[in-house]
Order: structure tokens, then C-alpha cells, then sequence
């Protein structure tokens, strides 16, 4: 690739360099960032968000992410991505 030198000029994440190194197109599906996407958070997913954290936003002593997780329907979710949503609603 001989237009390289201007990709260099920029800072690249590892999986942007090890596509430079073994090829454009070269990582299979499944395989680098698409593995580590979060998988995005439905209608319903959001309301019952919503619900539950005006439901524990009040109580004392309690963690309320904690008790949102655990009466959260979807298992998969992290306590950063509940996070990162109620601060995006």
C-alpha cells in the first residue's frame, strides 16, 4: 500500500493496525470489534429501565444500580451499561 504513510499520520486502535499488517478485509465475521459490540437496548428494554430506577431512586442506603440490575429482565446487561444509559435517557 503505498498511500501507508498517511494512515500512520493518525492515532489507530490494535485491530485497525492488525488489519494494516494482514490486509484490509482480512478479519473474519465475528471476529474484533463486532465481538465486543453491546448489543442495543430496546423500547421496552429502556421503559422498564425508567421504571425501575424511578422506582429506587429514592431509597436510602441502597445502591440503586445494584437494585436495578438485579430486577433488570435482560441477564446480559453490565452495571456500566445500565450506567451509561440512564445517563443517556
Amino acid at each position: 500500500n503505498k498511500k501507508a504513510f498517511v494512515e500512520l499520520l493518525f492515532w489507530k486502535t490494535p485491530l485497525a493496525i492488525r488489519e494494516m499488517t494482514e490486509g484490509y478485509g482480512s478479519l473474519q465475521e465475528g471476529e474484533g470489534a463486532g465481538r465486543s459490540r453491546v448489543p442495543p437496548w430496546t423500547p421496552q428494554e429502556e421503559q422498564e429501565l425508567r421504571e425501575l430506577y424511578w422506582k429506587y431512586k429514592e431509597v436510602e442506603g441502597q445502591d440503586v444500580i445494584a437494585a436495578i440490575l438485579a430486577q433488570l429482565p435482560a441477564p446480559g446487561r453490565t452495571r456500566r451499561q445500565v450506567v451509561k444509559q440512564l445517563v443517556r435517557l
